[in-house]
């Protein structure tokens, strides 16, 4: 059950033009009860009627912290979705949490009234970028042998709330791969595909599965963008939310060897047998093809590399191994909210054709 507020619940959304962060923001600006704070490094367009503003911020940096978020003085939640990439897992440890401990402090700073810090994590948690872990993953499985970075901000945010005495609780949030519609974002699977096969057919090749012969057949699971927001602002709100990491995926389970097919046949493609592509490598040289493929179909003038994933597509497809989560306990808590995974791709596709990111036909 909800908490009931009298007064208005003013979010500051982390990470603001993530697929995640992003995504958030539209789910909370449509809700009567919130106004809603987008924080990242480039800042973005204020909007949703005025319930919307974008602060522009460097988090590595503690004073600019403490200087953009000073007048923040109305921050109820805070929703923790940003993410700094580095070349080893060691190296992620330090600018990682610096960035949640410059929020965190800043924020309990200005803003008295804070009720809540949602943290926003994933599978890396389970250990599932290592390699074959316990499937199904669930909350309560013991941590792996550090670095992570994961480990290290939780145990802050523990930490920091029992020094505050407990005047705000926490949340943590376990997603599986993100879907969403968010551009500019290295981690946008569904993007990655729909530009594969896109080239594909303009190349007049049928789709091939380009990830681990291993990969093809085994169990994934996705979550949806969407979905994830109802979620994290239910844990964030909800008494049984409180103080928990809830594993948050769409609530069904699949095999590439299944949604393969569907995908192509979405592009009307026929699929090719699997072969195993580096795409980070193999696409590198395609910019002029996709240039072209913009020009012939007026498509909005977006730069190659701001719209392209493909190490991270390459990540999803090395997964020779089952990768999924127990999601059992958000719905024992409270959250009954799923999505069928092959309508979520469908519905991105449509979404990236709508707003000519890539084309009809």
């Amino acid at each position: 059950m909800s908490i009931t507020r009298s007064n208005k619940q003013t979010a500051l959304v982390v990470g603001a033009n993530g697929v995640i962060g992003s995504r958030l923001i539209e789910h909370l600006v449509t809700l009567p009860d919130w106004d809603v704070i987008g924080l990242s490094r480039r800042g973005g367009e204020d909007g949703a009627n005025g319930k919307l503003r974008h602060v522009a911020v460097d988090l590595l940096d503690a004073g600019d912290a403490r200087a953009r978020l000073a007048p923040l003085e109305h921050v109820t939640h805070v929703f923790y979705a940003a993410y700094q990439h580095r070349p080893s897992w060691s190296e992620l440890v330090a600018p990682n949490l610096a960035m949640l401990q410059h929020t965190v402090e800043a924020v309990e700073a200005s803003a008295p009234g804070l009720r809540h810090v949602s943290l926003m994590q994933g599978y890396k948690v389970y250990g599932g970028h290592l390699g074959p872990f316990k499937t199904p993953a669930r909350e309560t499985d013991a941590q792996f042998m550090p670095p992570e970075f994961m480990f290290d901000q939780q145990r802050w945010l523990e930490q920091r709330q029992r020094e505050c005495a407990r005047r705000w609780n926490w949340s943590a949030m376990r997603p599986a791969v993100v879907g969403g519609a968010a551009l500019g974002n290295p981690m946008n699977l569904a993007l990655a595909i729909a530009m594969y096969a896109v080239m594909s057919k303009a190349l007049g090749l049928p789709l091939r599965f380009p990830g681990k012969p291993g990969a093809y057949d085994k169990l994934v699971e996705m979550t949806d963008a969407d979905l994830l927001a109802k979620a994290t602002v239910w844990a964030a709100t909800s008494e049984a939310g409180a103080n928990q990491a809830f594993n948050i995926g769409n609530g069904d389970l699949f095999r590439w060897s299944e949604m393969w097919p569907k995908i192509a046949h979405y592009f009307g493609m026929e699929v090719g047998p699997p072969l195993p592509l580096n795409l980070a490598d193999v696409m590198s040289d395609k910019a002029p093809l996709w240039q072209r493929i913009a020009e012939a179909h007026a498509l909005a003038p977006h730069a190659y590399e701001s719209l392209s994933s493909w190490g991270f597509a390459d990540f999803v497809f090395s997964w020779d191994y089952d990768m999924f989560g127990d999601g059992s306990k958000a719905r024992r808590f409270g959250f009954h909210d799923y999505v069928e995974t092959e309508r979520m791709f469908y519905r991105l596709f449509d979404e990236f054709r709508a707003r000519k990111i890539i084309p009809w036909s």
